[in-house]
């Protein structure tokens, strides 16, 4: 069973068995609390501040950090493969570029996202290829909106959509709320909770969209 937390923006902590994977540390400099968590590895999208912030302070002794970095390789055991996209729609000319990151905890295949600008092209859907769980940014402005998010997940076809970098209570920057991404959609459950658990065993049959509460 992988645990997985989130801590406000795009910042999870996933624990599995052996090793635990943090995302895109905001360091609290959004206006959320700082993220109060320790990974062996640490994958960073990119090095806007609200990804890339404290990166030290949610590092174990000797974790390994994998920034903005495009390719596959194995990190402590774990098998990372790194996508490079745009933070626009613009092949990066307004906001940079951006890495999807996919990576497999305990069996469960996970993909993040960060702050996917755009579409991703059919030669992103398939290096992205067989995920179970979907970290999709949804509030838009800096990201894809949530039409943009809702076709981007269609495309990937994950087992669960966790949706990511929205308007939350305390967040300083202006994002939609998740409901403009999860209002119509079949399927959505809410958490009530930060963390939940998953596993291989336990994946829904159809998508389903699990909405964490900070």
């Amino acid at each position: 069973m992988v645990k997985v937390k989130w801590w406000g923006h795009a910042t999870f902590e996933i624990k599995g068995s052996k090793v635990v994977v943090v995302t895109d540390p905001h360091g609290g400099s959004v206006g959320l609390p700082e993220p109060k968590c320790s990974g062996d590895i640490v994958l960073i999208s990119h090095d806007h501040f609200d990804h890339y912030s404290k990166v030290e302070d949610v590092c174990k002794n000797g974790a390994e950090k994998v920034t903005w970095t495009s390719g596959t390789k194995t990190v402590k055991g774990i098998p990372v493969k790194g996508i490079p996209t745009f933070h626009d729609e613009s092949k990066g000319s307004q906001r940079g570029k951006n890495v999807i990151y996919n990576f497999e905890v305990d069996g469960v295949k996970f993909c993040h996202l960060g702050d996917l600008g755009h579409i991703p092209s059919d030669a992103t859907v398939k290096e992205i290829d067989g995920v179970d769980v979907l970290f999709v940014p949804v509030g838009g402005v800096f990201t894809v909106d949530a039409a943009g998010a809702t076709k981007a997940a269609n495309l990937i076809k994950p087992k669960i959509i966790i949706p990511m970098h929205y308007k939350t209570p305390g967040l300083s920057l202006g994002l939609a709320k998740v409901e403009e991404f999860t209002k119509g959609k079949p399927r959505v459950k809410e958490i009530g909770s930060s963390e939940v658990e998953v596993s291989k065993s336990n994946l829904p049959k159809e998508t389903e969209i699990w909405v964490l509460k900070l």
